[in-house]
């Protein structure tokens, strides 16, 4: 490639689509399994001139293959929970200082100076595994932040009520991050609500520990519990090293090294209009090193400003494609 890679954090917007066009070119050459893809659907690299004609692969090939670019070594790989029995996708990681910067450069775009905050971290069935890129993000930020009072909670909810109490008189910004069903619990045991120097932030996910519920009803119910005005959210996804927040209503932000495209959900090569729902496809261009095309099995639809909203999950899919990479 011929830019470098600290260019997708300091380009111009007008330079976002010349750098992804870059990319793709050099994965279409480079990602053995993507490359292999965009032959198996009959594309031509050659003639895709702009963002909505480049192929997205469907990110249930990360359970099968080992998605990465030649000759990059493997620094760490990251797995998904599984819940469904149908396997867990891999994120082969060539740099984990890229990682790490991603993880920072990302979070201080949308809330500031991580040093100026205090994490806590609610995050079981994640913090078992050694190989959660959640915990990975969470544990980056509190080590920006150097705070002695950050820390991650298993199942002492009496301890992190306890914390929260101990810290409503700091100065710093509390930001408590957690899986859905466990900040229910937390919700349910309250009898209080909490300080208002914290953020709460859901990550997403039942695990089918809990009825799933609609977001709106979800941040509603919380932000009763808890009594703040708003619940923030994080989108990420263990085959992206870039992620996206949102800080209520469940509409998110991309940065500025990330695009959302919805496509029909039969037609691939179909855009949907502003508005129209379809299937969430990311350009991600902090994943230059391994794909930066994800078409992902969340639901979604973008609005005139590029932001999204999440509006489910597909079921039992069958991602065009897929079937072709079976090898």
């Amino acid at each position: 490639m011929t830019f470098k890679a600290q260019q997708i954090f300091t380009h111009s917007n007008h330079l976002f689509n010349e750098l992804a066009l870059e990319i793709f070119r050099y994965q279409t050459k480079h990602n053995p399994i993507y490359s292999q893809f965009i032959e198996l659907i009959g594309k031509d690299p050659a003639k895709i001139q702009y963002l909505h004609q480049i192929p997205f692969l469907p990110v249930e090939l990360f359970k099968s293959h080992q998605v990465i670019c030649e000759n990059k070594e493997v620094a760490m790989v990251f797995e998904s929970s599984s819940t469904t029995g149908t396997g867990v996708s891999r994120h082969f990681i060539p740099s984990l200082d890229w990682y790490n910067q991603s993880i920072v450069n990302t979070f201080e775009f949308y809330y500031g100076p991580a040093q100026d905050y205090i994490f806590l971290a609610l995050l079981p069935g994640y913090l078992e595994r050694q190989t959660s890129s959640l915990v990975h993000m969470t544990q980056c930020l509190m080590d920006i932040s150097k705070d002695s009072n950050n820390g991650f909670y298993l199942n002492n909810l009496d301890a992190l009520k306890q914390k929260l109490l101990e810290l409503s008189a700091s100065k710093k910004k509390i930001l408590l991050i957690g899986v859905t069903w466990a900040l229910l619990d937390f919700a349910e045991m309250l009898t209080t609500e909490l300080p208002k120097n914290v953020i709460v932030m859901e990550t997403g996910g039942m695990k089918g520990r809990k009825k799933e519920i609609i977001r709106k009803e979800l941040h509603h119910y919380l932000a009763q519990q808890f009594g703040t005005e708003y619940i923030h959210s994080e989108y990420g996804m263990t085959e992206l090293q870039g992620m996206a927040y949102s800080k209520g209503e469940g509409i998110f932000k991309p940065s500025p090294w990330m695009k959302i495209l919805i496509k029909d959900l039969s037609d691939a090569d179909t855009s949907m209009p502003i508005g129209e729902t379809g299937r969430i496809n990311i350009i991600d261009l902090t994943n230059y090193a391994t794909c930066s095309f994800i078409a992902t099995s969340d639901i979604g639809k973008v609005d005139s400003e590029g932001n999204f909203e999440v509006l489910g999950r597909i079921d039992n899919s069958d991602i065009r494609g897929c079937s072709l990479l079976a090898i």
